[in-house]
């Protein structure tokens, strides 16, 4: 057993036994936990990864004549005006309303980080003792009385990977999704990371001392969705903006969905008993995530299957029987020269440990978002008389049925009823034209069948029909079984009664 005011007496002694986690890995591997307690005082972690609920408090100062600021802008980005007369918030993923897409708070924070100057536009509404209504100038970093970073949500344990199932390209803050299980994206430290070190918050907790973006930071309580039971935890962080760097702070661009910031995060995790130094021997291969089907609306994404970080971090992994290339959203290289700069800081006695002063709840789990009035889903609206065919029927078979069923639109299912294809009475009306009668389904169906997920709002439906210019699309469940039909006629009958 040892106490944090031994290890930093040792700290500043100079005689502290420091190890990164990886190297943490082989020592426990080696010696076991009750020799690595004894041999190793501090493992450092690390991750580096686009860390979207982040930001800053800041503080302009006042003006002469002063103003109460209502609105304002840096470089057209719209920070949170709302605290007091010159205080502000800014959040990294709020865009410019020039830049659109392409720029936004992340950027305005890494350019003052870096130095550079911002253009500030600021509104009021004009007071006695705040005269002033409007403001326009060039600040810097500098130029700003107080300026925090304080991040809701930093540092996830362990994040889900990605991948989907649909025909097209899906946009997403896990990357850029190719269709047809066409990659799979994933994200986090995996052994390196903080809280997988520390999974029951033994030593980290409010109040630890960590390394936030190159600068001395602290942990100020546990993250938003923050959800320990289920290996998802999250940090909430705090630290002093004018003594970070930007290589270890980034703005980043994601495709189409919009603006995050890569955040360099390092906390040291004192080895004060044997659970502690076995915590800290994790290792790849044992931490494990679930690879989801991000095609699917949230609420019912299927779990395709499990996978470590040490398969990620292959490059690839089977799934459905093949081969799919897997990449990583975060930097595993920057991740670990966090952990060994952390390291070397502790080494030279110029980081010293604090003892957390209340540990991060260890229960607790994410709920989604109650609503007032439920959108209608393609569950609710769809038909679930639904005649299905077989690939190896004949056309002239079908067309009975369709004429005896009275509908235009018949799903092809395989012999396990999952859907790999769709006919139409235009479909069978051309093979007829074309002297096709004879023929089977799997001859004239459509084999990029655009459907809908039983969870889809009904906007999602409207928008498919109309994108496709389809008059239905079936509906299926997470494995692609049919479970229903919606087409244009059920939609018109919805919006007939204001739905």
């Amino acid at each position: 057993m040892k106490t944090i005011e031994e290890i930093n007496e040792k700290i500043r002694d100079g005689n502290v036994n420091v190890v990164d986690a990886l190297e943490m890995c082989d020592i426990v591997e080696e010696l076991g936990a009750e020799e690595a307690a004894k041999e190793v005082d501090v493992v450092t972690t690390g991750t580096f990864g686009a860390m979207c609920s982040s930001g800053m408090f800041f503080n302009l100062g006042h003006a002469d004549p002063p103003i109460k600021i209502s609105r304002m802008w840096l470089n057209d980005v719209e920070a949170y005006a709302g605290l007091a007369a010159v205080d502000g918030y800014l959040g990294v993923t709020q865009l410019s309303e020039t830049k659109g897409l392409e720029y936004g708070g992340g950027h305005v924070i890494e350019e003052l980080v870096e130095g550079k100057s911002v253009e500030l536009r600021a509104e009021g509404f004009g007071t006695d003792c705040y005269p002033s209504r409007k403001v326009t100038t060039e600040i810097t970093l500098a130029d700003m009385n107080q300026t925090v970073m304080l991040n809701p949500r930093n540092s996830y344990q362990r994040y889900n990977a990605a991948t989907n199932s649909t025909e097209r390209i899906l946009y997403t803050y896990m990357g850029t999704l190719l269709p047809d299980y066409g990659n799979i994206t994933y994200s986090g430290a995996g052994a390196l990371s903080p809280l997988y070190n520390d999974p029951n918050f033994d030593a980290i907790g409010i109040g630890t001392r960590i390394f936030l973006c190159g600068a001395k930071g602290y942990i100020i309580g546990e993250g938003t969705q923050h959800d320990p039971e289920n290996n998802f935890a999250t940090l909430m962080v705090k630290g002093d903006l004018k003594e970070m760097s930007t290589e270890f702070l980034r703005a980043a661009v994601f495709t189409r969905y919009g603006i995050s910031l890569y955040v360099g995060i390092g906390v040291p995790i004192p080895v004060l008993n044997e659970k502690i130094a076995a915590n800290c021997g994790v290792r790849d291969c044992d931490i494990e995530t679930n690879v989801l089907d991000y095609g699917i609306g949230r609420r019912k994404r299927p779990i395709l299957r499990k996978v470590t970080y040490e398969e990620l971090k292959s490059g690839s992994i089977e799934l459905f029987g093949r081969e799919v290339k897997c990449s990583s959203l975060s930097s595993i290289k920057k991740a670990e020269e966090i952990a060994k700069l952390l390291a070397k800081w502790i080494k030279k006695g110029e980081f010293l440990l604090t003892p957390a002063v209340e540990p991060l709840p260890r229960k607790g789990s994410a709920k989604p978002m109650k609503l007032a009035r439920r959108k209608k889903r393609a569950s609710q609206i769809m038909s679930r008389q639904v005649v299905v065919v077989r690939p190896y029927e004949s056309i002239r078979d079908v067309a009975k049925n369709l004429i005896k069923g009275g509908f235009n639109h018949l799903p092809v299912v395989s012999e396990d009823d999952k859907l790999v294809g769709i006919i139409t009475s235009w479909d069978i009306s051309k093979a007829v034209a074309n002297g096709l009668v004879d023929g089977k389904v799997e001859d004239i169906m459509t084999t990029k069948v655009v459907c809908a997920f039983e969870d889809d709002p009904i906007e999602t439906v409207a928008h498919k029909l109309k994108k496709y210019k389809i008059s239905a699309v079936p509906v299926v469940d997470s494995e692609r079984h049919v479970i229903g039909m919606i087409t244009s006629e059920d939609m018109s009958k919805l919006l007939a009664k204001g739905e």
